[in-house]
């Protein structure tokens, strides 16, 4: 359903608003109900305590002068809106602020305690009423001596009548926030609903292959961050559509040289263009191209390899050591350019957790790179060195640099820079394609620094081994 979206968020917002209404009917009204109850309870209890101190002076040989008293309580029994009674110990009634036929009656089970530590009780008051009261006590005391007992009886529907009328006051309330929340509509409206189908629009354009399609959203919020995300998601997917047409004429090309080269040789050794004295020399040739033929596709097999997840095997092994047989490999033909390799270790064992096979052909990437477009007579500088949790692993050559427009292209795959800057004219162009991706793979991260003319270091990280 088209509007399904909005019609659950109509009908989420409605339940909302119901569940919220009658929670805050249950919720409310039993904590209102209680804390009025625990309000009035104190306030009569202080009331009953007064009255007490009061009268305790008028109480004298277990009487009391009623034509003095019963004025007083008639008053506040008015202003409390509740019945007062004077008791003696016996739980004769002494008193009665509002009902003077109860003079003189004897309370059955009368126990001035009331609900043991319970400020108040609640009842018909052992069936002197006919309806529920809140009743407190308070003793009359003197010399040492309690005279009597000021009971308040506090009717319950006093108390409910209070919660009633809070209670409309807070459903009121609550009514009114909810219609001015009905606005929450409108926004949703005009900032979600409406962006989200021109959003939704726009995915569709691209799954029908119109990555050229662009969204009209521009707002400063999460809805013009998605929208302009998928625009650059778009841009980035046709520029993926053109880098693989690019990779395909790549690979074409790259075999197609090697190959004709090979087939040339072939036909011309076979048809006698090249004599039998010169055939050395030429298939000599042939196993050259078939190397770089070779390469290429162990290139392509592990670029493939390391586009899928899970295929690292890591351990602990010591770096340094790993180095050090990784330049020992180019000792050949470092020698042949008077190249020197200075290694500088900030420990003597350096402990890491990786892939050992996939670090020494990212070692041997960056070395084999460094030469070849290394000065003869120059130095490479390898260097370790610790940072918190990190080991930092720097490759610098004195050569020729690379040039500044080339530094973000050189991890693209088949790239290759001026290959008049160097001797070697037959690279694949998957090497520092090959070290970004093992590097990535370990959630790591790689960076050059290069000036032309000058020179180029590679710096990547790797975990420092966890000690156990």
């Amino acid at each position: 359903m088209k509007h399904s979206l909005y019609y659950k968020f109509i009908l989420g917002y409605l339940v909302f608003g119901l569940v919220a209404f009658l929670a805050v009917a249950t919720v409310a009204s039993e904590l209102t109900y209680n804390q009025l109850m625990k309000e009035e309870s104190a306030a009569l209890y202080d009331e009953a305590s007064l009255l007490a101190a009061r009268y305790s002076q008028v109480y004298k040989g277990r009487s009391l002068t009623i034509d003095s008293v019963s004025p007083q309580l008639e008053a506040v029994s008015t202003y409390l809106r509740a019945e007062i009674w004077i008791v003696n110990r016996r739980g004769t009634i002494v008193v009665d602020s509002r009902n003077s036929s109860r003079t003189g009656m004897i309370i059955e089970g009368f126990d001035p305690v009331l609900n043991g530590n319970q400020p108040y009780t609640i009842g018909t008051y052992n069936d002197c009423f006919t309806e529920d009261v809140m009743t407190v006590s308070a003793p009359i005391t003197g010399n040492y001596t309690t005279y009597g007992y000021v009971l308040i009886h506090l009717p319950l529907r006093q108390i409910h009548g209070s919660k009633d009328r809070f209670l409309n006051i807070l459903y009121i309330v609550s009514g009114i926030i909810f219609g001015l929340s009905l606005i929450i509509l409108l926004v949703f409206t005009k900032t979600v609903y409406g962006p989200l189908k021109k959003i939704t629009e726009a995915a569709n354009q691209y799954a029908d292959g119109n990555l050229k399609y662009k969204t009209t959203i521009h707002t400063q919020d999460e809805m013009g961050y998605l929208a302009a995300t998928l625009n650059y998601m778009s841009d980035e997917l046709d520029k993926m559509e053109e880098y693989q047409r690019t990779f395909i004429a790549n690979i074409s090309h790259d075999f197609r040289s090697p190959l004709t080269s090979i087939k040339g040789y072939l036909e011309a050794i076979l048809d006698g263009t090249i004599p039998p004295e010169m055939y050395e020399k030429y298939l000599t040739r042939v196993i050259s191209e078939t190397d770089r033929l070779n390469k290429l596709t162990q290139g392509l097999l592990t670029l493939n390899s390391l586009d899928s997840k899970g295929y690292l095997s890591r351990t602990n092994f010591d770096i340094n050591r790993v180095i050090k047989d990784t330049a020992a490999s180019f000792e050949g033909t470092c020698d042949a350019k008077n190249i020197v390799v200075d290694l500088t270790f900030s420990e003597t064992i350096t402990m890491v957790y990786a892939d050992l096979g996939k670090i020494q052909q990212v070692l041997y990437n960056l070395i084999d790179n460094a030469i070849k477009f290394s000065h003869p007579d120059s130095v490479i500088y390898i260097q370790t060195s610790l940072r918190y949790e990190k080991v930092f692993i720097s490759v610098k050559d004195t050569g020729i640099g690379i040039p500044k427009g080339s530094l973000k292209k050189i991890w693209e795959r088949f790239y290759k820079t001026d290959q008049s800057r160097g001797k070697d004219k037959r690279g694949t162009g998957l090497g520092l394609a090959i070290v970004k991706e093992i590097i990535q793979n370990h959630g790591e991260t790689i960076d050059v620094i290069s000036t032309e003319g000058v020179g180029t270091e590679f710096i990547f990280t790797l975990p420092r081994a966890t000690v156990t």
